[in-house]
């Protein structure tokens, strides 16, 4: 984990005071992970999108390759032997994460229906379960629907992390860890998410598929 984590402060050194926030977010995960949990991701606009990079980077292989399991691998071939080798070579194992700002009928038809301010935090409500983690991704830490999941994910009893600026907002003091990042600029706080994101994404996945 250290290994990571000083990678990245070295590389940006701005985010020295954003170490143990870092570290703890990681051991959240892993924790959450090894319990058979899952991440749930919200975010607006550019944190929509990188909701949807980090689901992309953990739901298969980043830096590493991650083979089916040996076990799996047999079982694909034996039940479906004209083809099994094929999918058991073209699956990956993966970090089950979903990014709550993906399902456009879903959140269109909750915002128009019943309330946009809302919408992260239905599906927060009907997704989570326990051991999950819920990340938040706000630059001001203000946004109301995603303020409104981590509500609903501390009244479920879920695991919340919020990656925000410099001032964390409301966030900060419902989530259990909130990495702020010392931006204030919404472009300059993009810039550090995802050097953030992309260790946090390398550290799990060596975590449970390194050698």
């Amino acid at each position: 984990m250290d290994k990571e984590i000083t990678r990245l402060i070295d590389k940006y050194n701005d985010l020295e005071g954003c170490r143990k926030d870092i570290e703890r977010t990681a051991q959240l995960l892993i924790s959450s992970y090894q319990n058979s949990g899952k991440l749930l991701l919200c975010g607006n606009g550019g944190s929509a999108a990188d909701c949807d990079h980090i689901v992309g980077e953990l739901m298969k292989g980043f830096a590493l390759k991650r083979p089916v399991t040996s076990s799996f691998r047999e079982k694909l071939a034996a039940d479906f032997p004209e083809d099994g080798e094929f999918m058991a070579d073209h699956l990956q194992e993966a970090l089950p994460a979903i990014s709550l700002a993906s399902h456009a009928a879903l959140s269109t038809a909750f915002n128009n229906d019943v309330s946009p301010d809302m919408v992260f935090a239905q599906q927060v409500y009907g997704y989570g379960e326990e051991h999950d983690v819920v990340l938040g991704i706000s630059t001001s830490g203000n946004s109301r629907n995603v303020v409104n999941a981590m509500k609903v994910a501390k009244a479920m009893g879920l695991t919340t992390v919020g990656l925000t600026g410099e001032s964390g907002g409301k966030m900060k003091d419902l989530c259990d860890v909130t990495i702020r990042v010392p931006w204030q600029e919404t472009l300059d706080i993009q810039e550090r998410h995802l050097p953030i994101y992309h260790a946090l994404c390398i550290l799990l996945e060596k975590e449970f598929f390194g050698s």
